[in-house]
């Protein structure tokens, strides 16, 4: 009897081993199957471009990650210098990949505010949340005397991964040689003060208010009063002038300097 119940048992567990074994037989051939008829082809343009790209995921690019930036390169949707951290070195690895030559132009982010502690009055003592979001709303715009100016409270430095922005005598300036221009700090920015410009940029109008002259002039020892002599002595016509603030247009600017000579308080100049 004892034989008979120990071959039973034998038998049962050879059923159950047997009948695991064929299940999973028959579930790796179809995922087997499966694999072949579903498996979405991979570009190998694309993943030596994702393996060459920094991995910052900063959306400095324009596109949701390092991901969707390397499909867009492969696919010729975007130039090979696309990415703004990894910089030269970088871009020139991708050019290679797709075959083409490597267009890089190095950008920087730049700060269109020259009102300083020295140069820039305050209208109370802000003892608030270190926040520029939280202080901009305030009524009034922040304790800063000119609405439009740079509150000081760092939101540009917390938000960059570089390194490469401080508040110095209460404004905010980029240290250029760090700056990767991934955008980060153009995001922070409640007052909308920082841009992305071309590292060989030479001049800029370093005041971002619309306040008339004379209400800068109370305000603000740096900032532009809307004269209006930059835009008249220009020889080319690059600067357009509109709601109190010269612009500078960049594709027709010759970088001669004029200008720059014509104003008295120096603010067309590219420095932070």
């Amino acid at each position: 009897m004892e034989i008979l119940a120990l071959s039973t048992t034998m038998t049962g567990i050879l059923y159950a081993v047997a009948i695991v074994g064929g299940v999973g037989l028959i579930i790796g051939i179809a995922l087997g199957i499966a694999g072949k008829f579903l498996s979405v082809e991979v570009d190998e343009k694309e993943v030596a471009i994702r393996e060459a790209l920094p991995g910052n995921n900063c959306g400095g690019c324009g596109y949701a990650g390092c991901d969707a930036l390397a499909s867009a390169i492969a696919k010729g949707e975007c130039d090979p210098s696309a990415c703004p951290v990894g910089g030269e070195s970088t871009a020139k690895i991708i050019a290679d990949i797709m075959g083409v030559e490597a267009n890089v132009v190095k950008k920087v982010a730049y700060v269109a505010c020259s009102g300083d502690c020295e140069k820039a009055k305050d209208k109370y003592n802000y003892y608030g949340n270190m926040s520029c979001q939280d202080a901009a709303n305030i009524p009034g715009g922040g304790a800063k005397a000119c609405s439009y100016g740079c509150l000081g409270l760092g939101s540009c430095v917390k938000a960059c991964e570089f390194d490469a922005i401080h508040v110095v005598n209460g404004k905010a300036i980029v240290d250029s040689e760090k700056c990767k221009a991934c955008g980060k700090c153009v995001a922070a920015c409640p007052k909308n003060l920082i841009s992305i410009i071309p590292a060989d940029t030479k001049y800029m109008v370093k005041c971002s208010s619309h306040d008339k002259g004379r209400d800068v002039m109370q305000a603000c020892s740096a900032g532009c009063i809307g004269c209006g002599l930059c835009a008249k002595n220009c020889p080319v016509q690059a600067i357009d002038f509109g709601y109190n603030l010269a612009t500078i247009m960049q594709d027709k600017c010759k970088k001669c300097g004029v200008c720059a000579e014509s104003v008295q308080r120096k603010l067309l100049k590219n420095y932070n």
